[in-house]
């Protein structure tokens, strides 16, 4: 049972490369951080450590700002810190959504009215606005109320495809089948729809977090997010207030960029690669 189960797991990473190729950056980056921390002094990711405006040298591979910190310990430091803030909303996000949505489609009728025009409302105000609006009323935030504050907006769209799919089958015959052996509302909910759903929210999970990473540095680009902490949004901050990108400092924007490039790609192309388990028409033998 073992041998065949290991067999289908190889099978479907050859035939995803995508999905490979994912997982495989999302490691990089994290090994990034994790040895960084064995081989970096990471308090050198503190204002006033080093020497401010140096370009990338032996001392400092990728350079110092303007205050004076080591930008190889700043991405070191800021790397999960994004990945987390980004995790944790999605996490949120997703897993509140999935109550509302089985709760709603299942048991139908004025709750599930209630929960669809809640949904149908706040997807139709910009997301970014009302993250705006909560995080200048809680200014000087940290990293977890920042997580908080984005999955407030998180959960609205996962909400609306998880309960899609539940309607779709909660009218298969086994659920039937299930409903006249005895089982209640919940059991059913448990132990026959939502085992069926899996693949479907974790791929949920993957799109919520890229998204709740691109609403995290977006406000704290803006000035919105954790000030006391070296994020990359608030890195590529720290640039805009000190006019880094006129200053002719390439150095100092180029690598959070890099790496929020790199996690976005790693997160589309796992997203990409889970999409036969999202998706049983897309399923092949192996």
């Amino acid at each position: 049972m073992e041998i065949s189960t290991r067999h289908s797991v190889l099978g479907y990473l050859r035939r995803n490369p995508a999905l490979v190729l994912g997982l495989g950056l999302l490691l990089a980056l994290l090994l990034f951080a994790v040895i960084g921390r064995l081989l970096v002094d990471i308090d050198t990711a503190a204002p006033l450590s080093a020497p401010p405006y140096r370009p990338p040298s032996a001392e400092y591979p990728l350079g110092t700002d303007k205050v004076g910190r080591d930008l190889l310990s700043v991405m070191i430091v800021g790397t999960p810190l994004t990945l987390r803030v980004g995790l944790l909303a999605g996490v949120l996000g997703v897993g509140f959504a999935s109550v509302l949505a089985f709760a709603g489609a299942y048991y139908g009728g004025f709750v599930d009215a209630v929960i669809r025009l809640v949904v149908d409302v706040g997807l139709t105000i910009p997301s970014i606005l009302i993250l705006i609006l909560i995080a200048i009323a809680l200014r000087g935030v940290n990293p977890t109320e920042m997580a908080l504050i984005v999955a407030a907006t998180a959960w609205l769209w996962p909400t609306r495809t998880i309960r899609s799919q539940v309607l779709s089958l909660k009218e298969r015959a086994y659920v039937d089948v299930a409903r006249m052996s005895g089982m209640r509302g919940r059991e059913i909910i448990v132990r026959e729809l939502m085992p069926n759903l899996i693949p479907f929210i974790v791929a949920n999970l993957v799109n919520t977090t890229a998204a709740a990473i691109l609403a995290t540095i977006g406000m704290e680009a803006l000035g919105l997010g954790p000030t006391s902490h070296p994020t990359l949004g608030m890195t590529i901050y720290w640039v805009i207030l000190h006019a880094g990108v006129l200053g002719g400092y390439w150095w100092w924007w180029l690598s959070p960029v890099v790496i929020i490039v790199l996690i976005f790609i790693a997160l589309y192309l796992t997203s990409v690669g889970m999409d036969e388990l999202a998706n049983p028409r897309l399923r092949r033998s192996v």
